[in-house]
């Protein structure tokens, strides 16, 4: 069973990649709900509004809890609340994986865009395309954190241990191949 924290954002796509793939998923709303899973899905939306809410029903430590023994996927939103550091003052990151994000980097929502990207999973390079809306720049990592994909020479995938952040959102192309990859392994 994979949960979707369901708090805001477009947590059903996700769980439609996961049907997709005939996995077993449930909407993730309170952190007692953690207990019931076996990996979860921090979906994109807004990392402001999500920290607002994670922080009012007590998510932050059960989270980090969690991410110690089974996977997170984070997309674009889910990255920034993953990472070690996002510097703005309405962002409280979970410290899940240890890169630095800037929030909105690639500009605003008008300035939305897709592009195809070779990732790097298990030996072998693909090509998906890539959906960025006021996505996030990794603009640091650690030497124990993995590029799993570039676009324009920085990264925008990274896997650390179980864990994968992604800057963009493989959900709005019908990508599978992150979903399968954190929650088969």
């Amino acid at each position: 069973m994979i949960g979707v924290l369901a708090l805001q954002g477009d947590y059903a796509k996700h769980i439609q990649i996961l049907d997709m793939l005939q996995t077993s998923s449930c909407e993730i709303r309170y952190p007692s709900e953690l207990d019931g899973i076996n990996g979860l899905v921090i979906p994109g939306g807004e990392s402001s509004t999500m920290t607002y809410l994670m922080q009012r029903i007590g998510f932050h430590e059960p989270l980090r809890r969690f991410a110690k023994k089974k996977p997170i996927l984070g997309t674009c939103a889910g990255l920034i609340m993953m990472s070690s550091n996002a510097p703005d003052s309405l962002v409280a990151p979970l410290g899940i994986l240890d890169v630095e994000v800037d929030r909105n980097a690639y500009g605003k929502q008008v300035h939305s865009f897709t592009k195809d990207l070779p990732i790097q999973l298990n030996g072998k390079t693909i090509k998906i395309p890539a959906t960025f809306i006021r996505a996030p720049k990794i603009n640091k990592i650690n030497n124990n954190v993995e590029i799993i994909s570039e676009y324009k020479g920085d990264p925008v995938a990274v896997k650390q241990g179980h864990h994968l952040g992604l800057s963009f959102h493989p959900e709005l192309n019908g990508i599978t191949v992150f979903h399968k990859f954190i929650f088969s392994q």
